[in-house]
């Protein structure tokens, strides 16, 4: 079997659609990590295809708070306001899908999917030591998840966790070999808001037969993402960083 792992699309359909003609015709089923809302100007769309297409979904933070779920509080000035404007944009089905949505983690297969840890929906595991205590959590030999928008994750090969780095900016390519005698938290990056100083939408193909993950990145129509963003009178910080991969 071969999935499609997205994680934080954040209404980015260009991103979306950039992500899908690159991997057609490459996958069985397609998996979310998340955060399919906020911060992009296109949530129905983005999630219109994921209910209709995508196998397994996790909610993440920004979908919880985007449907009234979270006290806004806690976020940032705009992060707040792009959860609020989706709030009042979001169709009633789409809202009461995400609503629906499930907390991490869940079993697909032979791996796992999170948001962001197996024991915090909400945690970033960022570093070698956070995905140290989070290995201790799962029950299975892999696992995907995302909330941290940085392609790449870790390894345990039993003596001590190993970092994934992300596909060099010199390729959109980069194959990983699941060793069975380790243990593998993966992610497959943001597809719709990339923070790891690659503005290429990230994903990820996991062929469970050739116990294989490829890291894929795709340029996509940034300036078109950009346009709609300023259309839709949200923070113009969040179009400018589309370029930055930042």
């Amino acid at each position: 079997m071969r999935y499609l792992i997205v994680s934080d699309l954040h209404a980015n359909l260009e991103a979306l659609r950039a992500v899908l003609a690159q991997s057609a015709g490459g996958y069985d089923r397609a998996i979310c990590c998340g955060d399919l809302v906020g911060y992009g100007a296109d949530p129905n769309p983005v999630c219109d295809w994921v209910r209709l297409n995508a196998a397994v979904v996790v909610r993440g933070n920004h979908d919880r708070a985007s449907t009234g779920q979270d006290d806004l509080e806690w976020f940032n000035p705009v992060a707040r306001n792009a959860a609020m404007w989706t709030l009042q944009t979001l169709s009633r089905e789409n809202t009461g899908y995400i609503l629906g949505l499930p907390r991490g983690p869940l079993s697909v297969d032979t791996f796992q999917v999170f948001h962001g840890s197996p024991y915090d929906e909400d945690e970033y595991v960022i570093a070698a030591g956070e995905a140290g205590q989070a290995f201790s959590y799962l029950e299975t030999r892999v696992a995907f998840f995302g909330h941290t928008h940085v392609q790449g994750g870790f390894i345990w090969n039993q003596s001590r966790v190993e970092t994934i780095l992300r596909t060099p900016a010199h390729t959109d390519s980069q194959p990983l070999l699941i060793d069975p005698q380790c243990a593998y938290m993966i992610n497959p990056g943001s597809a719709g808001q990339p923070r790891d100083g690659d503005p290429r939408a990230a994903y990820a193909i996991y062929d469970t037969e050739a116990k294989e993950v490829t890291y894929r990145r795709v340029l996509y129509d940034v300036a078109a993402a950009q346009q709609k963003i300023h259309a839709a009178g949200l923070p113009p910080i969040l179009a400018d960083r589309l370029a930055l991969g930042r």
